[in-house]
């Protein structure tokens, strides 16, 4: 019973746009805005908080903008971190090396107060509401037996075959896929010329073995049946 129910059920596919990635920048800036709400910005508190923001935007804006398809190029770019962080501290800790950059370095106090957190925070939840709103409308549906394509308004449907359905997995970005599991997804139909691209699919590694075993659960029953 338990397995002809799990087989029925459909598995969700959403092609996500990129802005699901700032969430880091979502998460800060919420904070900020609450830390500065209740603990107030004397002192140099609006001046710590404003730099963590930008530090953290900084890189949220580099995953965005930027491809690491490989450990390397993850590997290279926390030596590229770890370079301009250790050169800051030496210019902070030893002034004399660089007095020039040092006195620009410490001249910079940039100061944000909570007001401005919480809009940042309030138009990257409205964002999220709304790609949340129209993934609703626009998602796939893999079924034990079709491939369905939900989109529209009117939920308009577009149906193919989901036997012999080939499944590739694709990890472009490894710090996109460290922040929600995101990968591409390529699903080629039987009979179809055009393989259907998805990107920015979250969790694809636990969406891909979802997939195979709804698909090979399948292919069993129908062998069963044609030896029967």
């Amino acid at each position: 019973m338990s397995t002809d129910k799990q087989s029925d059920r459909g598995i969700m596919l959403v092609s996500y746009p990129k802005i699901i990635f700032m969430w880091p920048v979502w998460l800060v800036a919420l904070a900020g805005a609450i830390f500065l709400s209740f603990v107030g910005a004397e002192g140099g508190t609006a001046v710590v908080v404003t730099w963590t923001f930008l530090f953290v935007l900084s890189l949220n804006l580099v995953v965005l903008g930027f491809d690491f398809p490989r450990a390397t190029s993850l590997t290279l770019f926390f030596v590229a971190v770890a370079l301009v962080l250790g050169g800051a501290l030496l210019v902070v800790y030893f002034p004399n090396v660089l007095p020039r950059l040092e006195g620009w370095l410490t001249s910079l106090e940039p100061r944000a107060n909570a007001t401005f957190y919480w809009i940042v925070a309030l138009v990257l939840s409205l964002i999220y509401a709304g790609v949340f709103v129209i993934s609703r409308f626009d998602y796939w549906e893999v079924r034990p037996n079709e491939l369905l394509h939900h989109h529209g308004v009117l939920s308009d449907l577009e149906r193919f075959p989901s036997p012999h359905l080939r499944i590739e997995k694709e990890i472009n970005d490894i710090f996109e896929y460290l922040l929600m599991g995101s990968g591409r997804l390529i699903l080629q139909p039987s009979g179809e010329r055009k393989a259907i691209i998805l990107d920015n699919v979250l969790w694809i590694s636990k969406k891909e073995k979802e997939i195979t075993k709804l698909l090979g659960a399948l292919q069993v029953q129908v062998r069963d049946r044609e030896q029967v």
